[in-house]
């Protein structure tokens, strides 16, 4: 909100929270967010800090949600409290979510917080939409680095091998994410992991700017190692 402003941020409605947004619409920004998909022109700092003003509103973070606005459903995300969400809400939420932006937002700062995470991941990743499906994996992979007991390494290299190399774009990539993540934390199938990423060849020429990690999961695999020796 604007100076002067704070102490009525309790009580805002959407109407002023939208008025807002529009005032931190930047057309340029508009130009080069919708070249990745996401239709909205609000600077990412900005949007942290207006949510920060408003902090945690359940009620109005669902309302923000209704409005099918990309900046608004972003700023709902950040100030929604992510344990207060249904199951059901949650996997309607993913389904509507078209902005890329969103997709991630939602699924690394809401439904990783959630406790229907686990249940949803199962289901997600058996989906036959494959942007519902990377978010199962996007899961899957938070599961491998953190929480691996349980999980079937091998089977989920089989799965990867099998299907990465002609997987639509967002899914491919959230495979991609597993495959390093399991050569990266652990040692026992690092080889596997790397000879998959070899043979398949997905993100190999991917433009990487200098001193960025390349996503080709055996180089990521080996810089994320040798940072790991190294530290």
């Amino acid at each position: 909100m604007r100076d002067g402003q704070e102490a009525k941020v309790a009580g805002t409605t959407v109407a002023e929270v939208m008025a807002e947004l529009a005032a931190l619409e930047d057309p340029k920004m508009r130009e080069a967010n919708e070249k990745r998909g996401d239709d909205h022109g609000v600077n990412l700092g900005k949007l942290r800090a207006l949510a920060k003003q408003l902090k945690t509103q359940q009620d109005l973070a669902r309302e923000l949600w209704k409005t099918d606005d990309t900046a608004a459903r972003l700023l709902s995300i950040l100030i929604c409290r992510p344990k207060a969400f249904e199951r059901d809400e949650l996997d309607t939420m993913l389904r509507e979510s078209r902005a890329p932006k969103v997709h991630d937002w939602l699924v690394n700062y809401v439904v990783k917080k959630n406790p229907h995470s686990e249940e949803l991941r199962l289901a997600w990743s058996a989906d036959p939409d494959p942007v519902v499906a990377s978010a199962g994996w996007a899961l899957t992979t938070e599961r491998v680095a953190k929480k691996p007991e349980g999980l079937d390494l091998a089977g989920l290299l089989d799965v990867i091998e099998a299907e990465m190399k002609d997987a639509p774009d967002r899914l491919q990539w959230a495979m991609n994410h597993c495959l390093a993540q399991i050569g990266i934390e652990h040692a026992e199938y690092r080889t596997r992991a790397i000879d998959i990423g070899e043979r398949l060849e997905v993100l190999k020429d991917y433009p990487t700017p200098p001193n960025c990690t390349s996503p080709f999961a055996p180089a990521w695999i080996a810089e994320m190692v040798r940072r790991q020796h190294a530290g």
